[in-house]
């Protein structure tokens, strides 16, 4: 038993630290100036500098680099090449949900539905509870017109967090699509209250009452 335990706690201590990570006391200056000079050119907008900055230091097994670097080249429009790099997040850190998320971009730009759908199921069977990967899937499924499976992921959110407006609203909608309208006008009145005279609630709110 103590030999499992010991097992697991190394184990916990791998996936927490990933691969790539010692780094040099030289190594790690010349990372964290590449780093600090990414985010000064990603203020200019200056991203295919801010690309280049980090490419200097480039490790494939580095989690960190990866995950910024799926960032900035998804800002610098070189969205095939921004997929790879959070693919290879993903891959490093099989239990983070950022790079899922961040994954979102590229992903909605090529218009690779299928994949990033996979990508939320994956997250969602780390984070089940997780707000921001369900309003994704959730908008997913809503455009896609699969209400129901839409209706599950909304009503997670709205679960934990009943005064959320983005919770609310695409609840409501989805009620009303699914024809559930005493349910979709309480919504609706309650985003109201989070949003007055918000304009698409209050074209919801028209269509029942």
């Amino acid at each position: 038993m103590e030999l499992l335990k010991t097992f697991r706690k190394c184990l916990l201590f791998v996936l927490l630290l990933g691969t790539g990570a010692n780094l040099s006391a030289q190594n790690f200056q010349a990372t964290a100036a590449a780093f600090k000079a990414s985010y000064k050119f990603e203020e200019l907008k200056e991203y295919t500098k801010a690309v280049s900055a980090l490419k200097t230091v480039y490790d494939e097994k580095s989690y960190e680099l990866n995950l910024r670097l799926g960032w900035l080249t998804y800002l610098a429009g070189t969205q095939n090449e921004s997929l790879e790099y959070y693919r290879k997040a993903m891959s490093l850190k099989p239990y983070a949900i950022e790079p899922c998320l961040g994954f979102a971009y590229p992903a909605s730009k090529l218009g690779l539905w299928n994949e990033l759908l996979s990508v939320y199921n994956k997250a969602l069977s780390i984070d089940p509870g997780n707000t921001a990967v369900n309003y994704a899937k959730g908008l997913l499924l809503y455009n896609r017109a699969d209400f129901q499976s839409a209706e599950i992921c909304f009503e997670k959110i709205v679960n934990l967090y009943p005064f959320d407006y983005d919770g609310l609203h695409m609840l409501a909608w989805t009620k009303l699509q699914l024809k559930k309208t005493s349910e979709a006008r309480i919504l609706f009145q309650k985003a109201l209250l989070n949003r007055p005279d918000n304009a698409s609630d209050t074209e919801g709110l028209s269509l029942i009452q």
